[in-house]
């Protein structure tokens, strides 16, 4: 029988440790500041916002959303992100993907201070990250491993397989796994036989974005299946890559969606601005 990893509890159990650690640096007159940057109302975006806001002040950090509406320019989107790069009571900049098509993301990842870039885009964090010197990291990926922290699951000499190659999750997560010893393969859209790859992975992290792609076919006995995955099936239900119920017999340890990675993907986010903060305050 498989065991659920259970990110919701895990979550909550860093953010109860994060809120003493706020709750000390207020003691010297720190306090972590977070920005958001929403353009448009995209509501999937709103929805993971509104979560982040909660997380905040759970954990007591200042936090403070910038909504534009989808049509603002460029310019005028950068003016305000150098705004924040300059403000010492914000150490965090956070800009919610995706953006209008007429927004370069790159151009407007490149101009968040790589200092404050909390969520571990910034060309400058990607190239710690390769050279195994990471201070920011992609909140997904960085949760991910703690959960493997958190139950104890090795990865030294275990055969990884993700699925997908976002920047967001599929590279930052193969790294991640290199750095702990493990053998990586990285599979997409390409990747011939996919199935038969995949029965040989002792772990498989699934973020292809596609309902109930990872079926029984996928997993090899005992395999640890992380689900990556937030989709919507015909009725509207929130779904994950993985066919869960065919594929949990036969894993070791999965999680579940929702209450899986997701909370450790905002957790990890108000890690990394308390990190940040110190980082510029303390140093």
């Amino acid at each position: 029988m498989a065991e659920l990893i259970k990110g919701r509890e895990l979550a909550d159990n860093m953010q109860e440790q994060m809120r003493l650690e706020v709750a000390d640096l207020k003691k010297q007159n720190i306090t972590p500041g977070l920005v958001v940057f929403l353009i448009g109302d995209d509501p999937a975006s709103k929805t993971y916002i509104k979560n982040k806001e909660i997380a905040a002040q759970k954990i007591g950090i200042q936090s403070k959303l910038e909504n534009f509406p989808a049509d603002i320019s460029e310019a005028e989107l950068l003016s305000e992100i150098k705004k924040y790069n300059n403000d010492p009571n914000y150490h965090g900049i956070l800009v919610q993907l995706p953006l209008p098509e007429h927004i370069d993301e790159q151009k407007v990842l490149l101009t968040i201070d790589p200092k404050k870039d909390v969520d571990g885009f910034h060309p400058v964090n990607m190239g710690k990250l390769l050279l195994g010197q990471p201070e920011a990291i992609p909140c997904t990926p960085y949760g991910i491993m703690k959960m493997f922290e958190a139950y104890e699951i090795g990865l030294a000499g275990k055969n990884a397989l993700v699925i997908g190659r976002s920047n967001i999750v599929g590279k930052p997560m193969a790294q991640l796994l290199l750095a702990q010893n493990a053998t990586v393969t990285m599979a997409h859209s390409y990747t011939k036989k996919l199935p038969a790859l995949a029965r040989q992975a002792d772990i498989i992290v699934s973020a292809v974005g596609k309902g109930h792609f990872v079926t029984k076919e996928f997993i090899k006995k005992g395999a640890v299946v992380i689900d990556v995955g937030m989709n919507r099936d015909e009725n509207g239900k929130l779904i994950g890559d993985v066919k869960f119920d065919e594929v949990e017999p036969l894993t070791s340890f999965i999680t579940p969606v929702p209450k899986g990675v997701g909370p450790m993907t905002i957790t990890m986010l108000m890690q990394q601005t308390i990190e940040a903060c110190k980082r510029q305050e303390l140093d």
